[in-house]
């Protein structure tokens, strides 16, 4: 499976509640702070910063985490 998203991809993933689908707004390929955690990025294992679609919140995920969605 291609887990290499462009910025703009609708994506989907798993939290603690539910799924939920977002829009990617960002590939981090370094360490970067994000929320008080250090992301442990690279350009080998990018990490995306998604926006979700229904809250607007922002979450980060390595895109083994990450399914495509088609856009309707």
């Amino acid at each position: 499976m291609d887990n290499d998203f462009k910025v703009g991809d609708q994506v989907e993933w798993n939290s603690e509640a539910g799924r939920v689908q977002g829009t990617i707004k960002k590939k981090v390929t370094s360490e970067i702070e994000f929320k008080g955690y250090r992301v442990h990025a690279s350009k080998e294992e990018p990490q995306y910063l998604i926006k979700s679609n229904k809250t607007e919140h922002l979450a980060m995920h390595k895109g083994s985490a990450l399914q495509k969605i088609s856009k309707k």
